[in-house]
Formats: structure tokens, sequence, C-alpha cells
């Protein structure tokens, strides 16, 4: 079957974030009405301008709908697909689509989620497993620390090698002022700190914060009119491999393998051609994972890949440039804001953190435990 995609017909005119870190007083639809409304601004639209819109948030099953009507909008599509933190590539992946046959003009995507001063702990949407369950996992860390555990024991990688991607994402945080974790992040803080899921301790975990995203799409014959520098959707793609943890075929290989081949594919693109990648660090053996399976680094070698520094500020490899879910932000789901800082990057607009001639970058989205698997690819005017 032709895996085709419209490559480089639509882009993103508007990314922006809201809340990030805490945001006390707010509820997640007016915290993601904020960064829509930032980011439509930067585009010269309003909401009413809107006329296909994906949302998801944690507790509102319905939210196309509620949104819908917190905006005081009537979208002519509307769609708040729910496959976790890779809901939001998924969906700018449909967007194109959409907007390529012309079912709309204006797309919002938007994220929001006071979960850190609403809850004050980190959201599971895991529902209970007859077959799980009994063993008192602590998910979704448990789950994770399977796959690193089986990763350690079939390839060697070491503990000290899931630190250097903690510590490199640190590092970033320490160049964004929006960040969440700003302080230090030595080797020796990180191999010290506590147990939470053995072999995973609490820096190898992402944050509990609050926060919102939202992006705007629109074809790429208007984006030169409504943003100077948009970036192009020049590849897309998703695969869906289990549910459960114990259903994970291989704990080491997930399903960026191929949803990241057919998207560098469709963009006619290679792993040595991107100048950024965005990854979904929820948890450090993450980052691992999906550079592997995304082709920077043969299988099994990941840890030593990331070692020494490559993926951190100065690196070959700038990797989750804005400190990712590990020290930025990770308010229950974090896709949003991979794309938001690939989009950013590409538009040459990051400050300190900037990486320099960025032309092409990668905004990859994790679902469940490992479970849904999405990348995008996005590229300048330049890669057209």
């Amino acid at each position: 079957m032709k895996d085709s995609f419209p490559r480089g017909r639509t882009a993103i005119v508007g990314a922006a974030t809201f809340g990030m870190g805490e945001a006390p007083g707010f509820t997640n639809m007016e915290l993601a009405a904020r960064a829509s409304v930032s980011a439509l601004a930067q585009a010269g639209l309003t909401p009413k301008d809107v006329d296909g819109l994906f949302i998801v948030t944690m507790d509102d099953t319905m939210s196309g709908l509620s949104f819908a009507e917190y905006l005081g909008i009537r979208p002519r599509l509307t769609d708040n697909c729910r496959t976790g933190g890779s809901s939001f590539e998924i969906q700018a992946s449909l967007a194109a689509l959409a907007l390529d046959a012309g079912q709309c003009d204006v797309v919002l995507i938007a994220y929001g989620s006071n979960q850190r001063t609403a809850a004050g702990k980190l959201i599971s949407s895991n529902r209970p497993s007859p077959w799980e369950s009994p063993y008192r996992p602590i998910n979704p860390v448990s789950s994770y620390a399977l796959a690193a555990a089986r990763h350690m024991h079939q390839y060697g990688t070491t503990k000290q090698q899931l630190g250097e991607v903690a510590v490199a994402a640190r590092k970033w945080a320490q160049k964004n002022p929006d960040a969440f974790m700003r302080d230090e992040l030595t080797m020796e803080a990180y191999m010290a700190a506590r147990q939470v899921s053995s072999p995973l301790g609490v820096r190898d975990c992402c944050l509990v914060t609050d926060g919102a995203a939202a992006v705007v799409m629109s074809r790429a014959d208007r984006a030169r009119d409504l943003n100077k520098r948009p970036a192009y959707l020049l590849g897309a793609a998703a695969e869906t491999t289990h549910r459960e943890i114990a259903q994970m075929a291989d704990l080491t290989v997930t399903g960026v393998a191929r949803a990241a081949q057919r998207a560098f594919a469709q963009a006619g693109v290679r792993p040595a051609d991107i100048d950024v990648v965005e990854l979904y660090d929820a948890f450090t053996i993450n980052t691992i994972l999906f550079l592997e399976d995304m082709g920077f680094c043969p299988k099994g070698e990941g840890g030593h890949f990331v070692s020494g520094g490559r993926i951190a500020p100065g690196g070959e490899l700038p990797v989750n440039t804005n400190g990712g879910g590990l020290s930025c932000v990770h308010p229950g789901m974090y896709g949003l804001f991979t794309m938001v800082e690939a989009v950013q990057q590409l538009q040459g607009v990051c400050g300190e953190r900037q990486v320099q001639g960025a032309r092409l970058a990668v905004a990859q989205g994790n679902g469940g435990v490992l479970s849904s698997e999405a990348v995008l690819v996005l590229g300048t005017e330049e890669t057209l």
C-alpha cells in the first residue's frame, strides 16, 4: 500500500505555551484557551477564524465540544483523539489531510492541564488490569522500568547512561527561562536520587506540572501571509502496538521504528539530515529507545550514543532543547510541547537555547506505556 502524505502543503503558523510549571487558579480549559489565543495572534487570527478544532484534556472525554463552546466558535471539523501523549501529533497528521482536502482552512490544536496545582501528583490513564494489577505496579513508571531493565540486560546499558539523558535535559532547561527545573543536576546527584521503580529513580521520571500549548495550522499557500517563517509539515506517521506493557512484543523496540521510517520517507529525508530532535521523554529510557528506533544509532547502542554530552547543548545532536518532560514541563501529556519547541526552533526564536541554522526538526509523541507512537518531520521554507 502506498504511504502518501501532502508533503509541505500544510504548515504551522502559530505555536505558543502558557502556564508552564505552576498556574494556580486556572482550569484546564482556561489554560488551553490562553495558549490558543496567543498562538492564533502570532498569525493575526482570532478564535472565530478557527474552523478545525483538535483538543484533548485529561478531565473531559468530550473536550472537543466543551472547548468549541468555551471559545464561542462553531468549527466544521472537531476531533478529540485520545491516544495519550501522542494524540497531538496524530491530530496534526489528520489536520494536514483535512486542510489539504479543503475541509477546513484554519486548524487549532490545543491542550491544557492544571495537574500540579489541582491534583499534585502524576495522573495515570491506565485502567485496572486483571493481569498486571495483582503485581501492584507503580504505573506508569513500573512499565517503563521494565523496558529500561530489559534494555540494560540485553545491551549492557548502564544507569549512568540513563543519567546522561537526565543531565543533558537539565542543561537545556537551564537555557530556557520557561523551564520548571533549572537548578544544576550533576551526575553524582542523579546517581544518588531515590529509587522509584528499579532501575528508575526520581530523576529518571518526568515532572508533574501545569501547562498549556497550542499550534495553528493552515495550507501552505496561505501560510506565508500568516507568518514570516512557517514550519511546514513534511511527513507524519503513527503506529499503535499494544495497550498494556505485558503485551509489548519486544520491550526494546517501539512503534517509533516504523512510524519514523514512514515519516522520513514521506519527507524525503534521513536521520542524518535532522537538525533538532524533540522527543517525548517521560522517562530517561524513552530518549534512548526513540533515538535508536528513529535510526540515529543502531539498536542497543543508544546508551553509548547519548554519552559524552552528544545530546546536550554543544553536542552534535540537539535533543529536547527546551529541557523536555524531564526538566521543562510535563502536565499529564507532553506531546504538543514537542511540536511547539520544534516549530520555535525552526523559527529561530529560542534565544539562548537556539540551534543555529535549524532547518529540519522532528517532533515525537508517546502515548500509553510505549503503546502509541507518532512522528512529525517539520521543515523551513528552504526544505520544500
